[in-house]
């Protein structure tokens, strides 16, 4: 159905995914989650209610980033000896693909049944400054036990980089705010940042002992005030569960990719944006910040003739 149009008039669309329980909206700008309803009518995604809204006061919200997510330092990388500039669009450094990355795109969809749909988008060479035409594919299906799955899909025709990422924001007991969320990482390491959230030099360290232990079931609020925006290297199969524990709602999210960004929402300002600090988490499963220049980090160079592909599974209960 139709949802709106950008000021370019360019149509979006929005499907409705249900099994019968639990519903899903998906945009086609952006590959946006918009909501996800829960059989009790719980929607745990914040959305936004126009166009307008998404392309004007939106952090990202429910959308697919890329075509890199998270931060490029100083928006640059060399290829194949060959060195690209991007956007500058964070404190001196590229995020989530520049000023006008896959989040402010429209997507062709093409619905599978009542529980799929799949949305495609080609970059072209020279897109926010990426080298390669890329077409990229993504598949959202609601699966009989309340999961949302994404599958990530993507080809080049000339090397270039590649992390993607879902920048959904959740709350399993809306209005509240989520520092009464209790969390679990099953990492044993993370990246510690400077002040740009630019990993530092040097190997991942534990979270043993440290505020960013999440291995056992915590409180989001319970250190550093809840403020979180970190990347997790995560076990091998390692899995993720946030559960709320007055409505007793959980969400179980699993992934094919190494790492994890946590992030607490606590830079939502309620002033350009309609929703206030900590008003919901992301668990963005995606390949490491800054990887392009960091070869000690698993690769994000895709070339011809390869296929990107990976996996994140959401799954509800409660």
């Amino acid at each position: 159905m139709r949802f709106g149009s950008t000021p370019a008039g360019e149509t979006v669309d929005r499907h409705v995914l249900s099994n019968g329980r639990t519903r899903a909206s998906i945009l086609t700008l952006g590959a946006i989650v918009q909501s996800i309803e829960l059989p009790d009518g719980t929607d745990v995604v914040l959305g936004l209610p126009t166009v307008a809204d998404y392309l004007e006061r939106s952090r990202y919200f429910g959308a697919v980033v890329g075509r890199y997510g998270n931060r490029i330092a100083n928006g640059r990388f060399t290829l194949d000896g060959v060195t690209y500039q991007l956007a500058l669009n964070n404190n001196g450094h590229s995020l989530h693909g520049g000023e006008r990355g896959f989040d402010k795109r429209i997507w062709r969809a093409e619905p599978d049944g009542e529980r799929a749909v799949v949305l495609t988008y080609v970059s072209k060479d020279g897109e926010e400054g990426y080298p390669g035409t890329l077409t990229v594919s993504v598949t959202y299906t609601l699966t009989d036990r309340d999961e949302l799955r994404i599958d990530y899909r993507a080809r080049t025709d000339a090397p270039t980089v590649l992390n993607l990422t879902n920048h959904s924001y959740f709350n399993l007991a809306r209005p509240a705010d989520v520092r009464g969320h209790v969390v679990t990482i099953e990492a044993d390491h993370y990246l510690p940042v400077d002040e740009g959230k630019i990993p530092l030099p040097g190997a991942p360290e534990p979270v043993e002992g440290t505020p960013y232990d999440f291995t056992r079931p915590t409180p989001v609020g319970e250190r550093l005030d809840g403020c979180y925006d970190h990347c997790y290297v995560l076990r091998p199969g390692g899995v993720m569960r946030v559960e709320e524990p007055l409505s007793g709602r959980a969400m179980e999210v699993t992934t094919t990719e190494p790492g994890v960004q946590f992030y607490t929402g606590h830079m939502l300002d309620g002033v350009g944006t309609p929703y206030g600090r900590f008003a919901g988490l992301c668990l963005e499963t995606q390949r490491f910040p800054d990887a392009p220049n960091r070869p000690d980090f698993p690769s994000a160079v895709l070339r011809p003739g390869e296929e990107h592909q990976s996996t994140t599974t959401y799954r509800f209960t409660g």
